[in-house]
């Protein structure tokens, strides 16, 4: 008889004790919470908060693995802060779907508002205990793994760190063992992009990866994690060999973060690891939601602010000959390009054709008009974009599209600049809202506008969308608008 099992998962998700403990503690607090308000407020449980307590549960349930609350070791105070943001995003939704079903009104404002006060309170206080009672049993444990870090540099000096500060992990770091000195010779002087922070060394240099089998007999290591350059593959392949008869857990840390990333992942197709070093973050239900948001909120400010948009067509219009808007080619989402609307700030005379050198406006330029000046300074030029958002070539929150021209010559200067062409461009964006726009004198103004946009695609969501069309109403008027 042939037993035929099922391939396994090459991706796995570790969760230790405490972590599989805490959903349930968790949950058990929310019910003890909700049946002791409902009892004093109500008398009673009904159908009604049975379903709510349910609801709250799937939303808690979804969004908790969102943040990561049961996944990561971040200190206390980090904790506390990703547990408010899921607990009050469960709650929205809770409000969202009360409202799209009309039945709110069944509901008692005030028993609903002490759950949600009362609830992150008893949470707070369970994570806090749990978390002291773990630390305790650590320091009187005597399971604490060691283990050595194979290969040297700014990633191993951080994963020696993080192992060292995650008392959830019961490793120790005996030390490093480094690299034949010719891949070491490779990795200085790469500048690194992934990781920012310098982090002073604890652990020891034990040797050379020659003497590790003789060194995990002599600390009694039970854990090895090897950091190595990618192009130290072959590093790895020989040392894999030798360390699988040590008896030992072996872990690879692939040294990735002298590249820029863009959305970077982890994931498996057909049993096949396979690493995303760089992605768009639009894709699947993503794409759908933001294309959605852009539509909805563009038509809504269009309707909204349809007299300004009269106002300044009729004053540009009036204040010199020439039409009202202004069109030039943008490089968009991947690099297609598009034809950007604006309102028109210059003389039609010194305007520059998409095959003329273009240059950039300056302070006090002669080219641009009376009205020209304050709708640039004021940004009200812009409006008119709001019409390329709802034919689909831009959204409302992105990095700003640059003119081709500029685009030639910045990517020539900043290894990563076409990076920010991996979701669509916006009105406004994180480097917008920061400051970094208008005229780039010098190049480092143009690499900080670069990292603020590479910053977004990497974090991009809805609320992080949202938050800057919140900031943008003060951020893009002041000195750098001319």
């Amino acid at each position: 008889m042939v037993i035929h099992t099922k391939p396994r998962p090459i991706l796995q998700r570790r969760v230790g004790l405490v972590n599989f403990l805490q959903p349930f503690l968790d949950g058990l607090a929310v019910l003890l919470v909700a049946w002791v308000v409902i009892d004093v407020n109500i008398g009673f449980l009904t159908q009604d908060y049975i379903i709510l307590l349910l609801v709250l549960l799937g939303a808690m349930s979804v969004l908790y693995d969102r943040y990561g609350i049961y996944r990561t070791s971040s200190n206390f105070a980090g904790k506390l802060f990703s547990l408010f943001n899921a607990w009050s995003l469960s709650f929205l939704g809770l409000i969202l779907l009360g409202f799209l079903s009309k039945q709110t009104e069944i509901y008692s404002r005030i028993a609903v508002t002490e759950i949600y006060v009362l609830g992150f309170f008893a949470q707070s206080l369970l994570h806090f205990v749990v978390r002291k009672i773990n630390q305790t049993v650590n320091r009187h444990s005597q399971s604490v793994e060691n283990a050595i870090i194979v290969g040297q540099g700014q990633l191993a000096d951080y994963l020696e760190f993080k192992i060292s500060s995650n008392p959830w992990l019961h490793q120790r770091v005996i030390g490093t063992v480094s690299i034949a000195e010719e891949e070491l010779a490779k990795k200085k002087g790469k500048k690194r992009t992934g990781l920012n922070a310098t982090f002073n060394r604890n652990a020891i240099v034990l040797g050379q990866v020659a003497e590790l089998p003789s060194l995990i007999d002599e600390h009694n290591i039970s854990t090895i994690y090897i950091v190595t350059p990618l192009e130290a593959s072959k590093v790895l392949e020989d040392l894999y060999f030798v360390l699988i008869d040590k008896h030992v857990s072996i872990h690879w840390v692939p040294d990735i973060f002298s590249l820029r990333l863009i959305n970077h992942s982890v994931r498996e197709i057909a049993g096949v690891p396979v690493l995303t070093l760089s992605e768009t973050p639009l894709t699947g239900v993503s794409k759908l939601a933001k294309a959605i948001e852009d539509r909805v909120l563009a038509f809504l400010i269009l309707v909204f602010i349809s007299p300004v948009l009269l106002l300044v067509a009729i004053a540009v219009k009036l204040d010199s000959p020439g039409p009202v808007f202004f069109k030039q080619k943008r490089a968009g989402w991947n690099g297609k390009t598009f034809n950007i609307w604006k309102f028109r700030s210059m003389r039609v005379e010194t305007q520059v054709r998409d095959t003329e050198e273009l240059k950039q406006a300056q302070r006090d330029d002669p080219r641009v008009t009376k009205v020209g000046g304050f709708i640039r300074k004021t940004s009200l030029d812009e409006l008119p974009q709001l019409f390329n958002v709802l034919i689909g070539d831009m959204s409302l929150v992105g990095p700003r599209p640059h003119a081709i021209q500029h685009d030639e010559v910045y990517s020539q200067r900043i290894s990563d600049y076409y990076a920010r062409h991996n979701i669509k461009p916006g009105i406004t964006g994180l480097a917008q809202v920061r400051g970094y726009r208008g005229e780039t004198k010098e190049i480092d103004q143009m690499t900080k506008r670069i990292e603020s946009d590479i910053e977004y695609i990497n974090n991009w969501s809805i609320w992080l969308d949202l938050s800057i069309i919140a900031r943008t109403v003060t951020a893009f008027t002041g000195k750098s608008a001319y």
